[in-house]
């Protein structure tokens, strides 16, 4: 048996012994922890006001709480969590949360309406990727402390700086990962030089959720532990166990010997070798996510509108999708999500190399250049990009493949530093101005605006009537009129031909033991482990 192989169980064995003594024998995982075997590499901070990855946001989603969550699949939907109940004023103008008054964080501190203002001040005083959410309503480091505030214990009141649906702000407090509620006084307690301890909760939290971090080393195991006193009630696994795994084959052959419990990123290949296999299953979670091929046209090839639509015409998009994406994603070719009834059909893009060929020498580049695509070394990014590579090649364009960890091919990105990428991200809820908003907007194309969770600004893409379009979706509140508008901004992203090609929308595929119950994946990888368990 292959040396590399044998040792993952034992490292995973080693982590649960540290924390405890195991009942069972190995060759069935302990009834009372969830052992994982998951991709970490991107997983580089766990501040929610620094944490815009998927696996961040599914970690955060058991250490911290939201005011209120959506209705899984319904936009126009929340429910309470945090927050008891809301009212909208009857201008639109206020929203005012009663939170539930039996919250208490970790630390054993109350949980105040205090909290929650602080945690979205701290957001935007740190002014990391995520405030771009709370940038795009209006709000700065100047007003926030005025129009979000606690007006007792248990009471936050929250005013729109400017006229828009207040849906919309609501959807992103219970979605966006920067709107959870962090324990001010352990942050403050661990505050450097004005950080609000920025430094600290990289690596630790101040949430109030299910679970509690005990162990996080990076790119190896981080382990989730129990919090005996969540006010929705204790979770029914003591400890769940997540390490670092990034070969596929690894985890197929451990889930087969009953040494995990649960696997995530698994290769198609051996999801469908797996794939009705006695003691297992496979559940496909929806995602909106989505899969892109991005140009950047701070780049002076792909400023040019000819090369972006050469580029365009220069990916197998039916081939990516039949060959590279089962149990990855679901064709989409637009910048919204699928299902969505302001979602235009897709444009039916395809492989046409000759147009291509034609589209460059227009644009004076009759014999291709040579450019570079940055991506991950993990599947699918990595064979969606071999195949970018070779069919930008059949027009002329000479691709080198740059590969790095999630920080240093997304940080290339955030910092308008790349030629082509191929990336996953956006966002991750079903709503039709967030797509647009994430993908097709950017308000301000200077570097020093520093609004990295807009995709546009990330690929210097600025379209201001784009904007315009936009800007008047989210604020009409006639539903007629608000489709028109979002069937108007695809139709202008389309015949702009913005830079950010979409390829697939995710879907994520997870393999588990069959005995693990109450595992229902979130749509944004947010999955909560609080009602998971086992039945033996």
């Amino acid at each position: 048996m292959n040396t590399a192989t044998c040792a993952l169980p034992l490292r995973l064995l080693f982590a649960a012994l540290a924390l405890g003594p195991l009942t069972q024998a190995w060759a069935k995982t302990p009834a009372d922890q969830l052992i994982v075997g998951m991709s970490l590499v991107n997983l580089f901070s766990l501040d929610p006001a620094n944490a815009p990855g998927l696996d961040a946001s599914g970690i955060n989603a058991n250490l911290y709480d939201t005011l209120v969550k959506r209705d899984q699949g319904d936009p126009e939907k929340h429910l309470p969590q945090l927050a008891e109940r809301w009212d909208v004023s009857d201008n639109g103008r206020r929203v005012t949360f009663h939170l539930r008054q039996d919250v208490t964080f970790h630390s054993g501190n109350p949980l105040t309406a205090t909290d929650a203002a602080w945690s979205l001040y701290r957001v935007m005083k740190l002014n990391y990727g995520l405030a771009t959410t709370w940038k795009a309503y209006g709000y700065t480091r100047d007003n926030i402390q005025a129009l979000i505030r606690a007006t007792d214990l248990h009471t936050l009141v929250i005013d729109l700086p400017q006229g828009m649906d207040p849906l919309l702000v609501i959807d992103s407090l219970a979605t966006s990962p920067s709107a959870v509620v962090v324990d001010r006084q352990v942050a403050l307690a661990h505050e450097k030089n004005g950080d609000l301890g920025a430094a600290w909760l990289i690596t630790h939290e101040a949430g109030s959720g299910p679970f509690v971090l005990s162990k996080w080393n990076a790119n190896d195991v981080l382990v989730l532990t129990r919090f005996d006193r969540y006010w929705g009630g204790a979770a029914a696994l003591k400890r769940v166990v997540m390490s670092n795994m990034t070969e596929s084959q690894s985890l197929r052959l451990m889930l087969q010997r009953g040494d995990l419990d649960l696997a995530y990123g698994m290769a198609a290949p051996d999801v469908r070798a797996l794939d009705g296999e006695r003691g297992l299953q496979v559940q496909s979670l929806p995602r909106g996510t989505m899969y892109y091929v991005a140009m950047s046209m701070k780049q002076p090839e792909f400023a040019k509108r000819e090369v972006r639509e050469a580029v365009r015409s220069l990916i197998d998009y039916q081939g990516i999708d039949r060959q590279v994406m089962p149990y990855y994603g679901t064709l989409n070719q637009r910048p919204m999500q699928l299902g969505l009834a302001a979602r235009l059909p897709d444009p039916g893009y395809r492989l046409d190399v000759a147009h291509a060929r034609e589209l460059l020498a227009q644009a004076g580049y009759p014999d291709g250049f040579s450019t570079t695509i940055r991506t991950l070394s993990e599947p699918p990014f990595i064979d969606i990009a071999a195949r970018l590579q070779a069919t930008l090649a059949q027009g002329g364009i000479k691709a080198r493949i740059i590969t790095g960890t999630g920080n240093q091919v997304y940080g290339a990105m955030r910092a308008r530093n790349f030629e082509i990428i191929v990336a996953r991200g956006a966002e991750r809820y079903p709503h039709p101005y967030f797509s647009l908003r994430t993908f097709a907007y950017n308000p301000d194309n200077r570097d020093s605006a520093g609004l990295p969770n807009f995709q546009g600004w990330r690929a210097s893409f600025f379209d201001p009537p784009l904007n315009g379009l936009i800007d008047q979706a989210g604020a009409e509140r006639d539903t007629g009129k608000r489709l028109s508008l979002y069937h108007q901004a695809q139709a202008r992203y389309d015949q702009q031909v913005g830079p950010i090609l979409m390829l697939s929308q995710m879907t994520d595929t997870v393999v588990s033991a069959a005995d693990v119950k109450g595992f229902t994946g979130d749509d944004a990888g947010a999955t909560r482990y609080l009602g998971v368990h086992k039945q033996r």
